[in-house]
């Protein structure tokens, strides 16, 4: 097909060959399956951000670190050139949260090269070498439910370990993989990405990402429904006692004083935003 212009320069500056096809668009980027030599990679090319309301871009970006003062400035006051720093500030946590997962040994994607806003990367395929497909395209018995939900569990407590939480982690956003003859989640879609000790959202952010998880793989196993692993990852986080060998039960009891009211609030009212957003990515998908 022909090459996309943003594309063009990639070729022009020979990092990659052709372009095979498109494999995706969102509203935040289009994917391109492209070759590369003897190896087809995949390139991300990120749109403008036009769709994240300010509360999102807020709540992800809080205490991300820009290149100066000036583009901090810029950056407060919205001006043009503070929206295009912010626009970069947010493509690059995608690239920069990919090697810093990679080299944690989190199952994400292998990135290669960022170029004027397009990501390079691994193309993350099923078993006919074909695109894997994400979670929500598959369905699985309750066997397959459950060893997958242990393996993002462990996923999760690997990122935050490195310091990371994906902050939007669901089924629409992990693939199912083939490698070395066996299927298992790869995690993808990583710009809203967040310091774990940096972002004041990050505890709400981590919550909401198990508890993702466990709704969506307790649709084939039930059992899951009723575990509580992100409150006890986050406790133990906090703590000084999470590390990727951790034990984990699933089961945590809330320290029932001294509620906050506000908070409590803030987590119902995050909750419905989350669950209106995922039936309309359901009825988008569908």
């Amino acid at each position: 097909m022909k090459a996309p212009a943003r594309l063009q320069t990639l070729i022009d500056e020979g990092l990659i060959d052709s372009v095979v096809r498109q494999l995706m668009s969102g509203k935040e980027a289009m994917v391109f399956v492209v070759r590369c030599g003897d190896d087809t990679r995949c390139a991300k090319i990120y749109k403008e951000a036009t769709n994240r309301s300010f509360r999102q871009a807020v709540d992800y970006t809080e205490n991300r670190k820009v290149k100066n003062s000036r583009q901090a400035r810029a950056m407060a006051k919205g001006t043009k050139f503070g929206r295009q720093a912010q626009e970069a500030a947010w493509q690059s946590a995608e690239v920069d949260a990919l090697y810093r997962l990679a080299d944690a040994g989190v199952r994400v994607p292998k990135p290669f090269n960022f170029f004027e806003g397009v990501l390079l990367m691994e193309l993350v395929t099923d078993a006919d070498g074909d695109a894997a497909p994400r979670l929500n395209d598959v369905a699985f018995t309750p066997e397959q439910a459950r060893a997958h939900h242990a393996t993002l569990i462990a996923e999760v407590v690997r990122m935050l370990c490195a310091g990371v939480v994906h902050g939007d982690l669901s089924e629409f956003n992990i693939l199912l993989a083939h490698v070395d003859g066996v299927d298992g989640p790869v995690i993808i879609d990583l710009p809203q990405a967040v310091d774990a000790a940096g972002n004041n959202h990050a505890q709400r952010m981590l919550l909401r990402d198990v508890a993702n998880l466990r709704d969506f793989f307790g649709q084939f196993a039930p059992e899951l429904r009723k575990t509580e692993y992100g409150p006890e990852i986050w406790s133990l986080y906090q703590k000084g006692l999470l590390s990727n060998d951790t034990p984990l039960t699933g089961r945590y009891v809330r320290n029932q004083s001294n509620v906050d009211l506000s908070a409590v609030m803030r987590e119902i009212d995050d909750a419905r935003a989350e669950d209106a957003a995922r039936r309309l990515r359901m009825a988008t998908a569908g």
